[in-house]
């Protein structure tokens, strides 16, 4: 039963794969990723409580564990759902094309229960080329054809960051003969402070800060994002970002006592480079995919502000604030999904006049982009203002003004969208059609996105008690 999830998704991906073997226009590899999304979302919720050890303890289930995988389920479920109608993807591959997010899916599983580093790196490769793979299977009829120039250069960050990686943990073994993380936390954080203890857990993290797209490991993101299929882009920009924090916070308690002061100024100056560097170029964007990429990158340098506290709610603030910003960027990307009449990118303008062109889309899209910087009630403010409350908290004032005016920048060019969607007139645009299933997700998110808002406590409350599962 705990490893129910994860074997639903393989056994389904090895489904899909026996359909891809005939002729198939790919609805129903979709339909049974659908299913199987569900399946793996149910199975997580049923063993959120649970708790063991797996493949000779380098395999960890136990709340912190089941709460991201009941996440990444649940963001596998509604990319499928919104972007069921197979627009923008070529039809030869839309088979393997889910059966790749699927093995992606289980591989991000795999990584946030990986308590053991080779394990830990394993499942990191599974969800990554998985992702890779899927970048370029971009429908090319329309003479588009910078797929593959975001593919290439995807996966050649990539083995950047993962070279930089293994270089890492080869200083880790090496300085504490082990490879579980049993054994490594209690000897790196006795070592805390020397400094190739410090460069070791540097180098290892930057896998991780390649997937979650932090400066300056972010130079594949736009290209990628601007692309990969519509909906490739709204799955890579928010559920693997999931597994990286994951992985971050149980790294991180690697220097939780002892000298520090290395790895946290290694925090505060990623934070500011990705706040700054990701807004000050969102600012200029005309494509509101490369607009959500850059905005990313200075997410993720808020996500940064809860690890850098070292401190346990520091942690669990990190862990709300992700699963809120995977809620809002779906809610965006699915409007994006559906305006796009044949999977080909949308701009900007393409949004004029969507109130009256499709209400649902623009309210969905006022909602996430509202979230998204940060104004109340929605989830976004709630967790930058206890981002933020941390970090000052921990005496980091200066760092607290730098992220304020952050916050300031990144509300012009949000609600510059929504400017667009409720106060231009559409012209000669055509209206949308939205199907129930695409209501049907577009509203899950809003009160998603409302409700963690509103009543942050009982999430919080269980994100701290996933964090405290961790030591």
């Amino acid at each position: 039963m705990l490893f129910a999830p994860e074997l639903v998704l393989l056994l389904g991906s090895l489904l899909i794969f026996f359909l891809s073997l005939g002729e198939s226009d790919g609805k129903g590899a979709k339909n049974l990723a659908m299913l199987l999304g569900l399946a793996s979302s149910g199975l997580c919720y049923a063993t959120l409580f649970q708790q063991g050890n797996l493949f000779l303890d380098a395999y960890r289930i136990d709340l912190f564990s089941q709460l991201f995988k009941l996440v990444i389920s649940v963001g596998l479920t509604c990319v499928v759902m919104f972007g069921g109608n197979l627009k923008g993807l070529n039809q030869r591959t839309r088979p393997e094309y889910y059966m790749f997010m699927v093995l992606s899916c289980m591989g991000l599983m795999m990584l946030v229960s990986s308590v053991e580093i080779i394990t830990l790196f394993v499942a990191l490769e599974l969800s990554s080329y998985s992702l890779y793979l899927m970048v370029p299977m971009r429908d090319d009829t329309g003479d588009i054809r910078f797929q593959m120039e975001a593919a290439i250069k995807y996966i050649l960050f990539g083995v950047v960051a993962t070279g930089a990686m293994l270089y890492g943990m080869s200083y880790i073994f090496g300085l504490t003969g082990s490879t579980h993380l049993s054994v490594i936390v209690p000897k790196m954080q006795a070592m805390a402070g020397q400094p190739a203890a410090m460069l070791a857990i540097a180098l290892f993290m930057f896998g991780f800060f390649y997937k979650l797209a932090v400066f300056p490991f972010h130079f594949w993101v736009p290209d990628v994002y601007q692309g990969a299929a519509n909906a490739t882009t709204a799955f890579i920009a928010s559920v693997p970002k999931l597994g990286a924090v994951a992985l971050l916070i149980r790294l991180t308690t690697f220097v939780g006592s002892g000298d520090n002061h290395l790895i946290v100024n290694m925090f505060i100056v990623l934070a500011l480079c990705s706040m700054f560097y990701g807004n000050l170029s969102a600012l200029v964007q005309t494509d509101i995919k490369r607009m959500l990429g850059f905005s990313g990158i200075a997410h993720a340098g808020f996500v940064l502000l809860g690890l850098l506290t070292l401190k346990e709610s520091g942690f669990a603030t990190s862990m709300y604030y992700i699963t809120g910003y995977v809620v809002m960027n779906l809610a965006c990307f699915l409007v994006i999904c559906k305006v796009s009449r044949s999977g080909e990118n949308v701009s900007i303008d393409d949004l004029s006049g969507l109130h009256k062109r499709a209400p649902l889309l623009a309210l969905t899209l006022g909602i996430g982009m509202f979230a998204l910087a940060g104004i109340p009630p929605f989830v976004g403010f709630m967790g930058k203002f206890m981002l933020l409350t941390g970090a000052l908290n921990a005496g980091h004032l200066t760092l607290v003004i730098l992220a304020a005016i952050n916050t300031a920048i990144a509300i012009y060019y949000y609600l510059s969208v929504v400017r667009v969607a409720y106060c231009n007139a559409p012209e000669e645009r055509p209206s949308v059609s939205v199907d129930p299933l695409t209501g049907l997700v577009s509203v899950f998110l809003m009160i998603v996105i409302i409700a963690m808002g509103v009543a942050p406590a009982p999430i919080l409350e269980i994100a701290t008690n996933a964090v405290r599962a961790i030591f």
